[in-house]
Protein backbone atom coordinates (compact mmCIF):
# COMPACT_ATOMS: atom_id res chain seq x y z
CA UNK A 1 0.00 0.00 0.00
CA UNK A 2 2.58 2.53 0.80
CA UNK A 3 4.15 1.41 -2.81
CA UNK A 4 1.43 2.29 -4.58
CA UNK A 5 0.81 5.43 -2.92
CA UNK A 6 4.82 6.87 -3.16
CA UNK A 7 4.40 5.84 -6.95
CA UNK A 8 1.36 7.85 -7.40
CA UNK A 9 2.36 10.76 -5.57
CA UNK A 10 5.62 10.50 -8.04
CA UNK A 11 3.09 10.42 -10.97
CA UNK A 12 1.46 13.01 -10.07
CA UNK A 13 4.37 15.50 -9.39
CA UNK A 14 6.23 14.72 -12.72
CA UNK A 15 2.85 15.67 -14.05
CA UNK A 16 2.83 18.66 -12.20
CA UNK A 17 6.63 19.23 -13.36
CA UNK A 18 5.51 18.60 -16.83
CA UNK A 19 2.78 21.51 -16.69
CA UNK A 20 4.96 24.16 -15.10
CA UNK A 21 7.91 23.44 -17.08
CA UNK A 22 5.41 24.00 -20.38
CA UNK A 23 3.88 26.66 -18.56
CA UNK A 24 7.58 28.11 -18.32
CA UNK A 25 7.52 29.22 -22.42
CA UNK A 26 4.87 32.31 -21.47
CA UNK A 27 7.64 33.23 -19.05
CA UNK A 28 11.14 32.77 -21.25
CA UNK A 29 9.52 32.91 -25.15
CA UNK A 30 9.44 29.86 -26.87
CA UNK A 31 12.03 27.45 -26.49
CA UNK A 32 12.49 23.70 -27.30
CA UNK A 33 14.49 22.87 -24.08
CA UNK A 34 11.19 23.95 -21.71
CA UNK A 35 9.08 21.22 -24.65
CA UNK A 36 11.46 18.63 -24.31
CA UNK A 37 11.70 18.79 -20.55
CA UNK A 38 8.00 18.91 -20.25
CA UNK A 39 7.85 15.98 -22.22
CA UNK A 40 10.41 13.75 -20.44
CA UNK A 41 8.26 15.27 -16.81
CA UNK A 42 5.20 13.45 -18.96
CA UNK A 43 7.30 10.22 -19.89
CA UNK A 44 8.70 10.07 -16.93
CA UNK A 45 5.20 10.73 -14.84
CA UNK A 46 3.42 8.24 -17.91
CA UNK A 47 5.99 5.37 -16.31
CA UNK A 48 5.02 6.01 -12.68
CA UNK A 49 1.31 5.45 -13.93
CA UNK A 50 2.10 1.92 -15.88
CA UNK A 51 3.98 0.68 -12.83
CA UNK A 52 1.04 1.85 -10.40
CA UNK A 53 -1.43 -0.16 -12.72
CA UNK A 54 0.68 -3.25 -12.43
CA UNK A 55 0.72 -3.08 -9.18
CA UNK A 56 -2.96 -2.87 -8.94
CA UNK A 57 -2.87 -5.51 -11.31
CA UNK A 58 -1.48 -7.35 -8.52
CA UNK A 59 1.77 -8.08 -9.73
CA UNK A 60 3.66 -8.50 -7.14
CA UNK A 61 6.51 -5.65 -6.38
CA UNK A 62 10.39 -6.43 -5.84
CA UNK A 63 11.98 -5.97 -3.07
CA UNK A 64 13.78 -3.21 -3.70
CA UNK A 65 11.10 -1.49 -5.57
CA UNK A 66 9.66 0.75 -2.00
CA UNK A 67 13.29 2.56 -1.53
CA UNK A 68 13.87 2.82 -4.96
CA UNK A 69 10.25 4.39 -6.12
CA UNK A 70 10.89 6.61 -2.63
CA UNK A 71 14.53 8.00 -3.90
CA UNK A 72 12.17 8.92 -6.78
CA UNK A 73 9.63 10.61 -5.37
CA UNK A 74 12.40 13.16 -3.55
CA UNK A 75 13.91 13.52 -6.82
CA UNK A 76 10.10 14.40 -8.26
CA UNK A 77 9.86 16.52 -6.32
CA UNK A 78 13.25 18.26 -6.31
CA UNK A 79 12.43 18.48 -10.11
CA UNK A 80 8.92 20.31 -8.99
CA UNK A 81 10.42 22.53 -6.87
CA UNK A 82 13.74 23.34 -9.37
CA UNK A 83 10.31 24.29 -12.39
CA UNK A 84 8.49 26.00 -9.96
CA UNK A 85 11.60 28.51 -8.70
CA UNK A 86 12.55 29.18 -12.09
CA UNK A 87 9.46 31.17 -13.03
CA UNK A 88 10.10 33.59 -10.72
CA UNK A 89 13.63 33.78 -11.66
CA UNK A 90 13.21 34.72 -14.56
CA UNK A 91 10.42 37.47 -14.11
CA UNK A 92 13.39 39.12 -11.75
CA UNK A 93 15.68 39.18 -14.85
CA UNK A 94 12.81 40.38 -17.42
CA UNK A 95 12.63 42.64 -14.52
CA UNK A 96 16.17 43.49 -13.76
CA UNK A 97 16.46 43.78 -17.84
CA UNK A 98 13.13 46.32 -17.99
CA UNK A 99 14.90 48.40 -15.62
CA UNK A 100 17.88 48.57 -17.46
CA UNK A 101 17.01 49.04 -20.43
CA UNK A 102 14.92 52.11 -18.79
CA UNK A 103 17.87 53.41 -17.11
CA UNK A 104 20.00 53.15 -20.39
CA UNK A 105 17.14 54.86 -22.52
CA UNK A 106 17.12 57.37 -19.46
CA UNK A 107 21.01 57.66 -19.44
CA UNK A 108 20.54 57.97 -23.54
CA UNK A 109 17.92 60.80 -23.53
CA UNK A 110 20.09 62.76 -20.97
CA UNK A 111 23.43 62.20 -22.28
CA UNK A 112 21.46 63.60 -25.61
CA UNK A 113 20.28 66.21 -23.47
CA UNK A 114 23.68 67.12 -22.63
CA UNK A 115 25.52 66.65 -25.58
CA UNK A 116 23.45 69.24 -27.04
CA UNK A 117 23.72 71.58 -24.33
CA UNK A 118 27.36 71.15 -24.72
CA UNK A 119 27.18 71.74 -28.70
CA UNK A 120 25.18 74.89 -27.72
CA UNK A 121 27.49 76.15 -24.91
CA UNK A 122 30.58 75.42 -27.45
CA UNK A 123 28.87 77.44 -29.99
CA UNK A 124 28.38 80.22 -28.01
CA UNK A 125 32.08 79.58 -26.51
CA UNK A 126 33.23 79.97 -29.90
CA UNK A 127 31.56 82.91 -31.02
CA UNK A 128 32.72 84.90 -27.65
CA UNK A 129 36.29 83.66 -28.37
CA UNK A 130 35.73 84.84 -32.21
CA UNK A 131 34.58 87.82 -30.29
CA UNK A 132 37.22 88.48 -27.73
CA UNK A 133 40.02 87.71 -30.28
CA UNK A 134 38.30 90.75 -32.69
CA UNK A 135 37.95 92.83 -29.52
CA UNK A 136 41.81 92.37 -28.38
CA UNK A 137 42.82 92.31 -32.08
CA UNK A 138 41.49 96.16 -31.69
CA UNK A 139 42.43 96.53 -28.80
CA UNK A 140 45.92 96.14 -29.67
CA UNK A 141 45.53 98.33 -33.01
CA UNK A 142 44.04 100.72 -30.34
CA UNK A 143 47.21 100.36 -27.77
CA UNK A 144 49.47 100.60 -30.81
CA UNK A 145 47.46 103.85 -31.85
CA UNK A 146 47.43 105.24 -28.59
CA UNK A 147 51.46 104.65 -28.25
CA UNK A 148 51.67 106.13 -31.20
CA UNK A 149 49.56 109.30 -30.88
CA UNK A 150 51.12 109.46 -27.29
CA UNK A 151 54.90 109.43 -28.65
CA UNK A 152 54.04 111.69 -30.98
CA UNK A 153 52.37 113.88 -28.73
CA UNK A 154 55.91 113.36 -26.35
CA UNK A 155 57.70 114.39 -29.41
CA UNK A 156 55.72 117.42 -30.16
CA UNK A 157 55.64 119.00 -26.55
CA UNK A 158 59.17 118.20 -26.79
CA UNK A 159 60.22 120.20 -29.59
CA UNK A 160 57.53 122.61 -29.28
CA UNK A 161 58.79 123.71 -25.92
CA UNK A 162 62.25 123.16 -26.89
CA UNK A 163 62.19 125.52 -29.91
CA UNK A 164 60.33 128.24 -28.15
CA UNK A 165 62.94 128.60 -25.74
CA UNK A 166 65.36 130.58 -27.69
CA UNK A 167 62.48 133.20 -29.14
CA UNK A 168 60.97 133.64 -25.55
CA UNK A 169 64.08 134.30 -24.23
CA UNK A 170 64.96 137.23 -26.72
CA UNK A 171 61.40 138.25 -25.65
CA UNK A 172 62.35 138.50 -22.38
CA UNK A 173 66.07 139.73 -22.57
CA UNK A 174 65.01 142.10 -24.43
CA UNK A 175 61.63 143.06 -21.93
CA UNK A 176 63.97 143.30 -18.85
CA UNK A 177 66.39 145.13 -20.47
CA UNK A 178 63.34 147.43 -21.32
CA UNK A 179 62.27 147.86 -17.22
CA UNK A 180 66.10 148.33 -16.66
CA UNK A 181 66.73 150.99 -19.11
CA UNK A 182 63.64 152.95 -18.98
CA UNK A 183 62.04 152.42 -15.78
CA UNK A 184 60.93 155.83 -14.54
CA UNK A 185 61.72 157.99 -18.00
CA UNK A 186 58.07 156.77 -19.14
CA UNK A 187 55.11 156.93 -17.49
CA UNK A 188 53.39 155.08 -14.96
CA UNK A 189 51.42 152.91 -17.13
CA UNK A 190 53.96 152.13 -19.17
CA UNK A 191 56.44 150.98 -16.39
CA UNK A 192 53.03 148.53 -15.42
CA UNK A 193 53.27 147.07 -18.60
CA UNK A 194 57.04 146.58 -19.07
CA UNK A 195 56.37 144.97 -15.78
CA UNK A 196 53.24 142.54 -17.15
CA UNK A 197 55.88 141.51 -20.23
CA UNK A 198 58.57 140.81 -17.88
CA UNK A 199 56.56 138.91 -15.43
CA UNK A 200 54.60 136.97 -18.55
CA UNK A 201 57.71 136.07 -20.21
CA UNK A 202 59.15 134.81 -17.02
CA UNK A 203 55.99 132.36 -16.16
CA UNK A 204 56.13 131.54 -19.92
CA UNK A 205 59.71 130.41 -19.53
CA UNK A 206 59.35 128.44 -16.34
CA UNK A 207 56.35 126.81 -18.00
CA UNK A 208 58.06 125.46 -20.83
CA UNK A 209 61.13 124.16 -18.45
CA UNK A 210 58.02 122.56 -16.62
CA UNK A 211 56.70 120.99 -19.88
CA UNK A 212 59.54 119.84 -21.17
CA UNK A 213 60.04 118.40 -18.31
CA UNK A 214 56.97 116.40 -17.77
CA UNK A 215 57.49 115.49 -21.99
CA UNK A 216 61.32 113.96 -21.41
CA UNK A 217 59.92 111.40 -19.02
CA UNK A 218 59.22 109.21 -21.89
CA UNK A 219 61.55 110.69 -24.59
CA UNK A 220 64.60 111.26 -22.22
CA UNK A 221 64.60 108.60 -19.91
CA UNK A 222 67.27 106.54 -18.52
CA UNK A 223 67.44 102.70 -18.25
CA UNK A 224 66.65 101.66 -15.06
CA UNK A 225 69.18 100.39 -12.69
CA UNK A 226 69.77 99.58 -8.61
CA UNK A 227 69.02 103.44 -6.98
CA UNK A 228 69.90 104.13 -3.46
CA UNK A 229 67.20 106.08 -2.20
CA UNK A 230 69.01 107.69 0.45
CA UNK A 231 71.38 109.13 -1.98
CA UNK A 232 68.48 110.19 -4.54
CA UNK A 233 66.75 112.06 -1.74
CA UNK A 234 70.07 113.73 -0.64
CA UNK A 235 70.77 114.68 -3.87
CA UNK A 236 66.98 116.29 -4.33
CA UNK A 237 67.37 118.12 -1.04
CA UNK A 238 70.66 119.76 -2.52
CA UNK A 239 68.74 120.98 -4.77
CA UNK A 240 66.04 122.60 -2.71
CA UNK A 241 68.30 123.76 0.18
CA UNK A 242 67.85 127.51 -0.41
CA UNK A 243 63.50 126.74 -0.23
CA UNK A 244 63.93 124.69 2.96
CA UNK A 245 66.13 127.38 4.61
CA UNK A 246 63.68 129.66 3.93
CA UNK A 247 61.26 128.50 4.98
CA UNK A 248 63.13 126.52 8.36
CA UNK A 249 61.59 123.42 7.11
CA UNK A 250 62.90 120.28 9.13
CA UNK A 251 62.95 117.35 6.55
CA UNK A 252 63.50 113.98 8.30
CA UNK A 253 63.34 110.53 7.06
CA UNK A 254 63.64 106.53 7.94
CA UNK A 255 66.10 104.22 6.29
CA UNK A 256 65.43 104.24 2.58
CA UNK A 257 65.80 101.10 0.58
CA UNK A 258 67.61 100.37 -2.68
CA UNK A 259 65.26 99.97 -5.66
CA UNK A 260 65.41 99.35 -9.21
CA UNK A 261 64.70 102.67 -11.15
CA UNK A 262 65.85 105.95 -13.38
CA UNK A 263 67.86 107.34 -10.68
CA UNK A 264 67.28 111.19 -12.60
CA UNK A 265 63.71 110.35 -12.20
CA UNK A 266 63.54 109.41 -8.75
CA UNK A 267 65.32 112.11 -7.85
CA UNK A 268 62.99 114.58 -9.37
CA UNK A 269 60.00 113.01 -7.78
CA UNK A 270 61.21 113.47 -4.59
CA UNK A 271 62.14 116.90 -4.81
CA UNK A 272 58.63 117.97 -6.30
CA UNK A 273 56.86 116.63 -3.52
CA UNK A 274 59.16 117.68 -1.10
CA UNK A 275 58.91 121.30 -2.79
CA UNK A 276 55.28 120.70 -2.98
CA UNK A 277 55.35 120.39 0.92
CA UNK A 278 57.50 123.41 1.42
CA UNK A 279 55.28 125.32 -0.99
CA UNK A 280 51.88 124.90 0.77
CA UNK A 281 53.21 125.12 4.39
CA UNK A 282 50.69 126.67 7.27
CA UNK A 283 51.64 128.71 9.94
CA UNK A 284 53.12 125.99 12.11
CA UNK A 285 56.90 125.37 11.29
CA UNK A 286 56.61 123.04 8.92
CA UNK A 287 57.64 118.73 9.28
CA UNK A 288 58.35 116.77 6.51
CA UNK A 289 59.16 112.89 7.02
CA UNK A 290 59.75 110.25 4.58
CA UNK A 291 59.15 106.35 5.21
CA UNK A 292 59.15 103.29 2.97
CA UNK A 293 57.49 100.12 3.75
CA UNK A 294 57.91 96.40 1.69
CA UNK A 295 54.04 95.20 1.05
CA UNK A 296 53.58 92.41 -1.09
CA UNK A 297 56.88 93.11 -3.24
CA UNK A 298 56.41 96.57 -3.62
CA UNK A 299 57.71 99.35 -1.39
CA UNK A 300 55.12 101.84 -0.57
CA UNK A 301 57.25 105.50 0.51
CA UNK A 302 55.19 107.96 2.55
CA UNK A 303 55.75 111.58 2.25
CA UNK A 304 54.00 113.59 5.05
CA UNK A 305 53.57 117.74 5.89
CA UNK A 306 52.00 119.28 8.34
CA UNK A 307 50.98 121.86 5.64
CA UNK A 308 47.95 123.46 4.61
CA UNK A 309 46.12 120.15 3.38
CA UNK A 310 43.75 119.51 0.52
CA UNK A 311 39.99 119.12 0.66
CA UNK A 312 38.78 115.57 -0.67
CA UNK A 313 37.08 116.47 -3.41
CA UNK A 314 40.35 117.98 -5.03
CA UNK A 315 42.89 115.34 -4.29
CA UNK A 316 42.14 113.49 -7.58
CA UNK A 317 42.55 116.60 -9.62
CA UNK A 318 46.15 117.84 -8.36
CA UNK A 319 47.73 114.82 -10.16
CA UNK A 320 46.21 116.17 -13.95
CA UNK A 321 48.57 118.58 -15.63
CA UNK A 322 47.75 122.53 -15.33
CA UNK A 323 45.65 122.13 -12.67
CA UNK A 324 45.62 124.59 -9.85
CA UNK A 325 43.36 124.40 -6.24
CA UNK A 326 45.06 128.17 -5.63
CA UNK A 327 45.95 131.27 -7.78
CA UNK A 328 49.52 132.39 -8.78
CA UNK A 329 49.02 135.10 -6.54
CA UNK A 330 49.18 133.07 -3.10
CA UNK A 331 51.29 130.25 -4.57
CA UNK A 332 53.12 130.13 -7.21
CA UNK A 333 53.72 127.70 -9.77
CA UNK A 334 52.72 126.05 -12.69
CA UNK A 335 50.25 122.96 -12.03
CA UNK A 336 52.89 120.57 -13.60
CA UNK A 337 54.89 119.27 -10.72
CA UNK A 338 52.60 116.79 -9.16
CA UNK A 339 51.28 115.84 -12.89
CA UNK A 340 55.01 115.11 -13.46
CA UNK A 341 55.64 113.27 -9.95
CA UNK A 342 52.53 110.70 -11.12
CA UNK A 343 54.08 110.04 -14.85
CA UNK A 344 57.87 108.79 -13.19
CA UNK A 345 55.66 106.77 -10.71
CA UNK A 346 53.61 104.90 -13.50
CA UNK A 347 56.76 104.35 -15.60
CA UNK A 348 58.44 102.89 -13.16
CA UNK A 349 55.53 100.65 -12.45
CA UNK A 350 53.51 102.00 -9.98
CA UNK A 351 51.20 104.16 -8.73
CA UNK A 352 50.99 107.89 -7.10
CA UNK A 353 47.69 109.00 -4.61
CA UNK A 354 47.00 111.43 -1.17
CA UNK A 355 45.26 111.51 1.95
CA UNK A 356 44.76 115.16 3.50
CA UNK A 357 42.41 117.13 5.02
CA UNK A 358 42.27 120.95 4.91
CA UNK A 359 44.69 121.97 7.99
CA UNK A 360 45.61 119.03 8.60
CA UNK A 361 48.67 118.11 6.57
CA UNK A 362 48.99 115.93 3.34
CA UNK A 363 50.42 112.08 3.26
CA UNK A 364 51.29 111.60 -0.29
CA UNK A 365 52.10 107.81 -1.36
CA UNK A 366 53.56 106.16 -3.73
CA UNK A 367 55.02 102.18 -5.27
CA UNK A 368 58.00 101.17 -6.75
CA UNK A 369 58.71 97.36 -7.23
CA UNK A 370 61.01 95.95 -4.23
CA UNK A 371 64.59 95.54 -4.35
CA UNK A 372 66.65 95.40 -1.56
CA UNK A 373 66.56 97.01 2.34
CA UNK A 374 68.89 100.51 3.05
CA UNK A 375 70.78 100.23 6.44
CA UNK A 376 68.87 101.22 9.50
CA UNK A 377 70.45 103.85 10.37
CA UNK A 378 67.50 107.18 11.12
CA UNK A 379 68.61 110.74 10.04
CA UNK A 380 67.34 114.35 10.37
CA UNK A 381 67.67 116.92 7.83
CA UNK A 382 66.84 120.45 9.15
CA UNK A 383 67.41 124.35 7.56
CA UNK A 384 68.45 125.53 11.20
Amino acid sequence: MELILIIGISALLQFAAAFFAFRLIRVTGFQIAWVLISAAFCAMGIRRVIALAELLAGELPHGGDLVVESVGLVISIMMLAGVLSIGPLFRTIKAAEAALRQSRDELEGLVSERTEELQDANARLSVELDERRKAEHLMAQYAGDLARSNAELEQFAYVASHDLQEPLRMVASFTQLLAKRYRGQLDADADEFIGFAVDGSTRMQRLLNDLLAYSRVGTRSKPFVMVECDSVLSDALDNLKPAIEESGAIITHEPLPIVRGDEVQLTQLFQNLIANAVKFHGHEPLQVHISAQLQDGDWVFAVRDNGIGIAPEQQERIFLIFQRLHHRSEYPGTGIGLALCKRIVERHGGRIWVESEVGKGAMFYFTIKGGENAPKEPRELSAN
